[in-house]
């Protein structure tokens, strides 16, 4: 496998004043930590571009949105500074699309773990398909939602996400999800697109500094997301290490 297959693939596209960023990886649009990384930058980026007023998010291929955290790079964490180092990356990029001065408008074609989970839940508008189903599998290798769960309970209430986490072999369905509040609109797959375009150009047609001032109203009261997402990030860093999520993580690998 290529190094560019390895860390992935992040690309952006621009239409008028819509960005269209797309990302990918081969083992199921999960991320490893340079990914991440990557993701972060180029939200950031956007967020300081004038010329950009709505963001889609996306991913590669047909079958999964988001697969979470990569298990290779997990695998090999070996001590607590490099599992709080990893774990931060999500912080930083939740933190990025909170703080992001752009509508983010997220398109989901598929299912989404853990992580994945959270990057959803962290888009300010979601399309989604009925193959949208989700799940957070956390606790059945040994760590916990921790550093997701602020954006994941905003969006669906702490009810349903404990629903989720406590039944964590359980895939929760589209209609589940976007019952709860985690989808705004459930489409066809083969509408999927033209939804979420004539949407995101409806959207860029309205006063950029009214979008700008509604972004900062729906994020009201995340404020300490600054430091907590970084505290739940130490949680996670010290419970991976643990001989129980090794060997599960050895178990999903095969």
């Amino acid at each position: 496998m290529s190094l560019e297959n390895v860390n992935g693939s992040l690309e952006t596209s621009f239409q008028n004043t819509i960005a269209t960023v797309q990302f990918g990886h081969p083992a199921s649009n999960s991320f490893p930590r340079q990914l991440l990384d990557r993701l972060t930058a180029e939200i950031n980026a956007l967020s300081r571009n004038e010329n950009v007023s709505v963001i889609i998010l996306k991913s590669e291929g047909a079958k999964t949105f988001c697969s979470g955290a990569s298990f290779d790079e997990l695998l090999k964490v070996e001590n607590e500074e490099q599992g709080v180092e990893f774990f931060s990356g999500f912080a930083h990029l939740l933190n990025a699309m909170r703080n992001c001065n752009k509508i983010i408008i997220g398109r989901v074609q598929g299912k989404a773990v853990g992580g994945g989970v959270g990057i959803i839940s962290a888009c300010d508008y979601v399309f989604a398909t009925p193959h949208s189903d989700i799940k957070l599998s956390e606790l059945a290798i040994g760590i916990g939602p921790f550093v997701i769960e602020p954006a994941v309970s905003r969006k669906i209430g702490k009810t349903a996400m404990t629903q989720m986490t406590l039944a964590a072999h359980e895939w929760k369905s589209a209609d589940w999800a976007f019952e709860k509040g985690l989808f705004s609109v459930l489409c066809e797959a083969e509408n999927l697109d033209a939804e979420v375009e004539n949407f995101a150009i409806k959207l860029s047609s309205y006063n950029p500094e009214a979008l700008y001032e509604m972004k900062k109203i729906i994020w009201e009261g995340t404020e300490q997301w600054e430091s907590l997402l970084f505290e739940r990030a130490a949680i996670t860093g010290k419970l991976v290490l643990s001989d129980f999520t090794k060997n599960a993580l050895l178990q999903f690998k095969k």
